[in-house]
């Protein structure tokens, strides 16, 4: 799991299936979120790319996907928007939305 920006934002998501969580440091449930993010990138590592996106550093970029409620998790599959959800998300809905 990694930390991602605006200006790398395209690169990083452009290969294979990547989960983005759309996160803030003041936001509870987004620190609920990370443990669990972090189990499902070390269950599926080497399948799927997992990073996060501080939504307080990075403000154009999450408005440029209409993130209203944090946290969002987003899935692209090279490059490309397939799945997103918004709130604390289980292992199992993460593998589901995912399609895994």
């Amino acid at each position: 799991m990694k930390e991602t920006n605006t200006q790398n934002f395209n690169s990083d998501v452009a290969n294979g299936l990547t989960v983005v969580d759309f996160w803030a440091p003041w936001c509870g449930p987004c620190r609920s979120q990370t443990p669990i993010l972090e189990q499902f990138a070390q269950k599926h590592a080497g399948r799927v790319n997992v990073l996060k996106v501080n939504t307080d550093e990075n403000g154009d970029l999450a408005k440029s996907y209409g993130i209203m409620s944090i946290p969002t998790i987003m899935v692209f599959q090279d490059g490309n928007l397939i799945n997103r959800t918004v709130g604390v998300q289980s292992i199992e809905n993460l593998e589901k939305l995912a399609g895994l």
